[in-house]
């Protein structure tokens, strides 16, 4: 925790950061009870990064092509990381595989959002996964994260219809609105204290979750 005692955040993007948008948004309007400290990309390009530089978060890049393997690339990551003293790591839209000796260092405090309604269609192409198994509703979640890809305990998640005329693009369009939506209140709820993860399951206000939490169309947050 910061002086002020709030969860000190660090978070990881890859590409556009519509979803640190949203955690940028939360914070500045004073309604996310973090210290954004820093956003990391492996990506000297990626658009994320202006969006932080916009509005005085601290930037870098570890670029994983200067790397020679994953260790060594994970290595340098973990200490641009750890230079801002993170409580907590954020993966938003951060497309890299990471060794197990990283994920051990940051478990329990690392969250990932993930377009899917998990345990469905861990990894890429989800959406259109989701149409060809002619699936009626889709979403998005928020884990932490473990070694299993995309197998963490979820946290929250949200779901949308599956329309008949969908194609990949719109029903993509659709579940980023969600992941917009939960990844800020899943990041409240560790920030608060409420969410944690313990043996391999989500803590949520000193029990363990049966299932995730459900964002409802209304804006509530349910157990399902």
């Amino acid at each position: 925790m910061d002086q002020d005692g709030k969860c000190r955040a660090v978070v990881l993007i890859s590409g556009r950061g519509t979803n640190l948008q949203s955690l940028i948004d939360c914070w500045s309007d004073g309604h996310l009870p973090i210290d954004l400290r820093a956003v990391i990309s492996n990506e000297p390009r990626a658009m994320g990064l202006e969006r932080a530089r916009q509005v005085g978060i601290d930037v870098g890049v570890v670029h994983h092509r200067e790397f020679p393997d994953r260790g060594s690339f994970d290595a340098a990551l973990s200490k641009a990381i750890d230079a801002h003293a993170p409580d907590l790591l954020l993966l938003a839209g951060f497309m890299r595989i990471l060794t197990d000796g990283f994920i051990d260092h940051y478990l329990g405090r690392m969250l990932n959002i993930h377009p899917s309604l998990l345990p469905k269609y861990q990894g890429l192409d989800t959406h259109r996964r989701a149409l060809q198994a002619g699936d009626t509703e889709h979403g998005a979640s928020v884990h932490f994260v473990t070694r299993e890809l995309d197998g963490g305990p979820v946290i929250i998640q949200a779901k949308v219809p599956v329309l008949a005329d969908d194609t990949p693009e719109r029903l993509a369009a659709r579940v980023l609105e969600r992941e917009h939506r939960i990844f800020p209140l899943a990041v409240r709820l560790y920030a608060d204290g409420r969410v944690k993860m313990a043996d391999n399951q989500v803590i949520y206000d000193r029990r363990a979750l049966g299932a995730p939490l459900l964002l409802t169309e209304a804006g509530k947050v349910v157990e399902e």
